[in-house]
């Protein structure tokens, strides 16, 4: 199986940053997708950002040139740097990974989630 864990959320006023990381382990042979999602209250959790093993990326349009998504595959670790924070931003972001391990296929993972509180 495949634990992700989550740090770098917080509290953060408008306009500043934040650095999130989801390190990966397990017994893990190679992550293919790696992804953030963010669940505010009483909203669906959605699509932050997504990157694949060769370092295609992808961002929802409302973090699009705000946030930026990258991994060290060597560390089996990712990242989500977030600039220009605003109180929208506000959410639990979770770490996603589709990962193939040991004498299993590609499967889906998730973090437990780490807050990001966007507030002055």
């Amino acid at each position: 199986q495949v634990q992700l864990v989550e740090s770098g959320g917080g509290l953060v006023q408008p306009g500043g940053s934040l650095r999130l990381s989801c390190v990966a382990s397990g017994s893990i042979v190679r992550i293919s997708v790696t992804a953030w999602y963010r669940q505010a209250p009483g909203k669906q959790r959605e699509l932050v950002a997504s990157i694949t093993s060769s370092g295609e990326t992808s961002y929802a349009d409302s973090v699009k040139g705000r946030f930026t998504i990258s991994r060290d595959n060597a560390k089996n670790t990712a990242y989500l740097e977030m600039n220009s924070l605003n109180p929208e931003d506000t959410a639990v972001f979770y770490c996603n990974v589709i990962a193939a391990v040991s004498g299993l296929g590609f499967r889906n993972y998730w973090g437990r989630g780490t807050q990001v509180t966007v507030s002055s």
